[in-house]
């Protein structure tokens, strides 16, 4: 839903946070998608060797259709050598390096018009962040970091017992005011918050629904179980439109708090069929992309969010597009 580009996500965060152990598990427990996951250091990358369908000196092609690429320096070349794959990545996902600014890797999404940004997530340890953003030396790397997030994803929770635990989260709190946060140990994060597919809307019903755990401790060092049932709300709607595309506009810059992402399908006023994504903070309304074939008449909108569950502000959301579709009656 990016109007033919490939949508680009940036994983970044210090020294140890878990961008790796997150990385794996995205290639492991792929759902299908053809993900093209680009790091320093593949070596590092602890990949299932019953995955692993060929390997050369710098890509690893797996079962699952995903590929692993090692940038060996040269990000842009990498970048082209994923992009002209065929058949081509259904997303791309860049690991920063542990020092790296992540806002600047993210900004190839924003100039090259192969690729969609998609945001910025950035992994930080529960156990240490304080400690490497009060040290002289590294505050400046831990602050560029943290501010570059779409998505802070809280890793190692079972590293800190409880009061600690609450203490990094009011420190974030008021580093990060309003920033989107996911509490996790193991690097595991569901895939609707790392760029994946959000849940299918069901044509002609309105409604919330749990899609998935929150961190939780475990005692014996075993990866949790995770039921994504525990966690999320997504609302879902296929509205009456068409949308007046201002209004739309309007509401992708200011989100109401408590939505992660959305992505919509939808016939607006000015561009006809056209295709609306929100994640973190960054929002886009694109026209439907060209040579691909337009919905059938009877083809409803679709539009799902998705947030923290209790946190889905579902009654500001449907104000909202409701107010866009009483927009483009009075403006008729």
């Amino acid at each position: 839903m990016t109007a033919g580009r490939i949508p680009l996500l940036v994983i970044g965060g210090f020294l140890g946070s878990g961008k790796t152990t997150l990385l794996q598990d995205m290639l492991q427990n792929n759902d299908g998608s053809r993900l093209a996951v680009l790091v320093n250091d593949f070596g590092a990358v602890n990949i299932d060797a019953a995955l692993v369908r060929s390997r050369g000196a710098d890509m690893v092609n797996l079962a699952n259709g995903c590929v692993c690429c090692q940038t060996g320096g040269d990000l842009t070349d990498a970048l082209i050598r994923v992009i002209e794959r065929t058949p081509r990545p259904d997303a791309i996902v860049i690991e920063a390096s542990g020092v790296s600014d992540p806002w600047r890797i993210a900004q190839v999404g924003l100039a090259d018009p192969a690729l969609a940004l998609d945001g910025v997530v950035v992994v930080v340890d529960a156990a240490s962040v304080r400690a490497h953003a009060d040290d002289p030396l590294l505050a400046d790397t831990v602050q560029r970091q943290l501010r570059a997030a779409d998505l802070l994803v809280l890793n190692q929770c079972d590293r800190v017992d409880g009061p600690a635990l609450q203490a990094v989260r009011d420190w974030l709190d008021a580093q990060l005011p309003g920033t989107p946060r996911f509490e996790t140990s193991f690097g595991r994060v569901p895939a609707a918050l790392l760029g994946g597919p959000l849940p299918a809307p069901t044509p002609g019903h309105d409604g919330a629904s749990a899609c998935g755990p929150h961190c939780t401790a475990h005692d014996h060092g075993h990866p949790p179980h995770h039921d994504h049932g525990e966690v999320f709300d997504s609302w879902s709607t296929t509205g009456d439109g068409p949308y007046d595309a201002d209004a739309l506009r309007a509401l992708l810059r200011a989100m109401p708090p408590g939505v992660l992402r959305m992505k919509g399908m939808l016939r607006t006023t000015t561009q006809g069929w056209a295709v609306l994504q929100f994640a973190g903070r960054h929002g886009s309304l694109r026209p439907w992309p060209t040579g691909q074939p337009l919905p059938a008449d009877d083809v409803p909108n679709a539009i799902v969010a998705i947030g923290l569950r209790g946190r889905l502000p579902v009654p500001l959301l449907a104000q909202a597009l409701a107010a866009a579709c009483d927009a483009q009656a009075v403006g008729a």
